[in-house]
């Protein structure tokens, strides 16, 4: 699918509607049940999208959901679209980060974190989600995919109690 959106050109276009499609496939239960009700079958549940979402999604994304349904994989449609989204903003350096805090952060706090992610990152763009714990203490953490910058002060905390630990263990 990304290759037909980057080939057609239809990159933003499919990736809005991707990003529209996504929640209401994930909410809608009584859909999900319909699509896995094994005495429905496949033409019909087919018909049924068809029918639903006619007008309201482009071509390429009806095809696709007929076909899915077709190999009966409708349960991982979900994570095709998510799949497809990440692909999209890898393809526009657009960076997703989880930014968890102590207490609330100011503006200019979130504008200089995301200058900084900016300036050290390949990214173009930052999708920034932010939460506080106080459990952090103070400092912050900042999640960027699967690497993980603990600046917490129960982050450092857990360091130096690690180092201790290893120390008293050298010790005769």
């Amino acid at each position: 699918m990304f290759e037909l959106a980057s080939e057609s050109g239809q990159t933003d276009e499919l990736f809005q509607e991707v990003k529209k499609l996504l929640p209401i496939i994930r909410e809608n239960e009584d859909l999900t049940k319909m699509m896995n009700h094994p005495k429905i079958v496949i033409e019909e549940k087919q018909k049924i999208i068809e029918n639903i979402f006619r007008n309201r999604i482009s071509r390429e994304m009806t095809g696709l959901m007929r076909m899915i349904i077709a190999k009966g994989h409708y349960n991982e449609f979900g994570s095709v679209l998510e799949y497809f989204i990440t692909r999209v903003k890898e393809y526009k350096k657009i960076g997703t980060a989880s930014v968890t805090s102590a207490m609330e952060l100011s503006l200019a706090q979130k504008d200089s974190i995301r200058r900084k992610l900016l300036d050290t990152t390949d990214y173009v763009q930052f999708e920034i989600t932010y939460e506080t714990d106080p459990a952090l203490i103070g400092g912050i953490i900042i999640r960027i995919g699967d690497r993980v910058v603990d600046g917490s002060v129960q982050g450092k905390l857990a360091r130096l109690k690690s180092e201790l630990v290893k120390t008293k263990l050298q010790m005769p």
